[in-house]
């Protein structure tokens, strides 16, 4: 859509968001979805070991990293790079990166050192800036992440943890959705919030993103965010695209665009890679 379409959207409702952050969303769940086919394929060819996120970890990716500042620090895992591309890493980099990882990769335990490290920084420097860890990839990283959560708490680091949740599988005729109780902010025993969401719901996700990125920023401290796949079926694009609907703000032309032009994008770093 272009800006003089986007100025002429009837008001979203009730909604905090605004259009063209809605908008922001969907599309970079389009983007991380293309992405991540591509990346499948790319690793097939070259015989590399295919680790990628999948729809509901993309959508919690995309809703926690769209706000992030330059400035911040984005702490991932081998398998994401639908983290660092929301975040703003060149497409280029983001090729270079997949088709020549680190060998060995970097543990879970230096990685949790590294974003420890960083938030320590940013909480002497008092300038807001925080630390983002994502642990979306599967990594057996169990003893390390409680080890960080429990140090972060202790010493108030301006940390989001962002940790995929498995929830027990609901019967079929059972809401999918996480309950209140699970949704509403809690003590954990880290000392600090955590909220579990619906990985699948991007608004959700952002809204929740939303208010731990304030609160580190202020120097509250760190939360630990965790996206629970609730309906494994569940399409977070589809799902998105109805709610866009709903507000006058999609349509399949648009969307058909923004597909092509990624599609370009990602032929020339493919091709520069």
């Amino acid at each position: 859509m272009t800006a003089q379409t986007r100025k002429s959207l009837p008001p979203n409702g009730f909604s905090l968001i605004s259009n063209e952050k809605l908008l922001a969303l969907y599309s970079n769940l389009l983007k991380c979805s293309m992405m991540e086919e591509r990346a499948r394929i790319l690793l097939k060819k070259r015989k590399l070991p295919i680790s990628c996120l999948g729809p509901a970890l993309q959508a919690a990716a995309v809703g926690v990293a769209i706000d992030l500042f330059p400035e911040d620090t984005v702490i991932t895992f081998p398998g994401d790079l639908v983290s660092l591309f929301v975040k703003g890493l060149p497409l280029g980099e983001l090729v270079r990166r997949l088709l020549n990882p680190a060998s060995p990769p970097p543990t879970a335990a230096a990685q949790l050192r590294l974003a420890a490290s960083a938030a320590l920084a940013h909480k002497e420097e008092k300038s807001g800036k925080l630390v983002v860890v994502f642990n979306l990839a599967k990594t057996d990283s169990q003893g390390s992440w409680s080890r960080a959560l429990r140090s972060a708490g202790a010493r108030n680091l301006p940390i989001v943890f962002v940790s995929r949740k498995s929830l027990p599988t609901e019967p079929a005729n059972s809401n999918p959705r996480p309950s209140k109780r699970d949704i509403a902010l809690a003590a954990n025993p880290f000392g600090f919030p955590a909220i579990a969401v619906d990985g699948s719901d991007v608004v959700a996700v952002y809204r929740v993103a939303c208010e731990a990125i304030a609160h580190a920023r202020k120097g509250n401290g760190p939360t630990l965010i965790e996206p629970a796949n609730c309906a494994p079926v569940a399409d977070p694009i589809l799902i998105m695209e109805k709610y866009l609907a709903s507000k006058n703000l999609f349509s399949q032309e648009w969307k058909l665009k923004v597909l092509a032009g990624f599609a370009t994008e990602l032929d020339n770093a493919v091709q520069m890679g």
